[in-house]
């Protein structure tokens, strides 16, 4: 599709190691021997697979609990993907390339989709990751004692980590490429736009989880069934409240951007949301840790939690390997030309994320040596409504 391959996306594309002029149709496949390393097969299994198991997890939850809402978790993801992704790749299609050019560039993976844009695993990673943030929270009682609110900005919190470990070792992997001089990138957190660690990695899982609860989640609990038709609405404006939402909360960096002129002083801004999120998750999720009484509306979730520890390890295992070139780093960049991104920066995630992981584990097995029955409002297959 020559007539997208924009001169930025040409150029990232080349620097990725593949050309936009000859990157697929709508749907492309790969060999996976023939990438540009062996981590990117690895990475896009992974995510894959964490993708199936929450959709699995999902369905059973609803058959066996009357409970869509992680069905709409799910879905509203993708929704969100739907919303959000498309523009940022084809910006002139959607008639806002004077004011948005191509911010970053995926590489190619075994299966893409949109000439070379869309790699599968990132389809699979919103559902994927949101999911494994969602369930700690939930395993720990956060929506049960303090609302929504509350709970959605412990599942940014909780997501921001488990993605961060990600989001700072693909630039080095060549996992994607960031167009460097873009303003809506600005400024830099070593390889990775600070309104990225904001916003793709704290603030729309944030606002996605706020919607799911509001909507659907708070009924749930609350003893209420859904119809097929109400559940579907519902997903479709989740989706769409939840890009709203992704473009409302990060308003205060966006605004002291424009009023200073600076991209420093957004950072700055962005940075104090952040901490501001981590103020208020981390006394939770540390009290819900202590808590005695498990939560019997979270049910087992035994499968999301274990595919949480099997990413951890994987993601482990990625950085262990890219370490080397890592250290012989010289200003930022390895000998091979690759940005790399902050380690104790990645330390720090590793640690929240196992840590929650942790204390979710606990919880769950807590609840099964206590006996407690799960979701205490679970109704047989036969008598839910679903669907009619």
């Amino acid at each position: 599709m020559s007539d997208l391959c924009t001169p930025t996306f040409a150029d990232l594309a080349a620097r990725l190691g593949f050309s936009c002029e000859t990157a697929g149709g709508l749907v492309e496949f790969r060999n996976p021997f023939a990438l540009e390393n062996w981590t990117l097969p690895v990475l896009e299994i992974t995510v894959i697979v964490g993708a199936v198991l929450a959709f699995w997890y999902a369905i059973v939850r609803l058959r066996r609990y009357n409970d869509p809402t992680n069905i709409v978790l799910w879905f509203g993801a993708i929704a969100y993907l739907l919303i959000i992704e498309p523009p940022l790749y084809f910006p002139g299609a959607f008639g806002i390339s004077e004011y948005v050019d191509t911010m970053f560039a995926h590489n190619v993976f075994t299966v893409d989709f949109l000439w070379g844009r869309l790699p599968l695993y990132i389809v699979a990673i919103y559902p994927a990751m949101a999911t494994i943030a969602f369930e700690i929270v939930r395993n720990l009682g956060v929506f049960r004692r303090y609302g929504t609110v509350v709970g959605a900005i412990c599942v940014g919190f909780v997501h921001h980590a488990f993605y961060e470990i990600f989001d700072h070792l693909g630039p080095q992997l060549r996992w994607w490429e960031w167009t460097l001089d873009h303003p809506m990138n600005q400024p830099f957190f070593n390889s990775v736009p600070l309104p990225s660690v904001v916003v793709f990695a704290a603030l729309w899982p944030m606002s996605l989880a706020l919607c799911v609860q509001f909507f659907v989640g708070r009924h749930v609990d609350g003893g209420r069934s859904f119809t097929g038709t109400q559940v579907v609405l519902r997903t479709i404006v989740i989706g769409v409240l939840a890009s709203i939402g992704t473009a409302i909360l990060p308003l205060p960096a966006t605004a002291a951007a424009a009023i200073s002129g600076s991209t420093t002083v957004g950072g700055v801004v962005y940075a104090l949301e952040l901490v501001v999120i981590a103020v208020i998750a981390i006394p939770v999720l540390c009290r819900q840790w202590r808590h005695e009484k498990p939560d019997p509306s979270a049910g087992s979730n035994r499968i999301i939690l274990g595919y949480a520890a099997v990413y951890l390890v994987v993601m482990a295992v990625l950085w262990a390997t890219a370490l080397p070139a890592y250290l012989d780093a010289a200003d930022g960049v390895t000998a091979a030309g690759d940005p790399v991104g902050s380690l104790w920066y990645t330390v720090v995630c590793f640690a929240i994320a196992g840590l929650s992981l942790a204390a979710a584990v606990r919880t769950q097995t807590r609840a099964s040596s206590d006996g407690v029955n799960p979701v205490n409002h679970s109704t047989s297959v036969s008598e839910n409504n679903f669907g009619s």
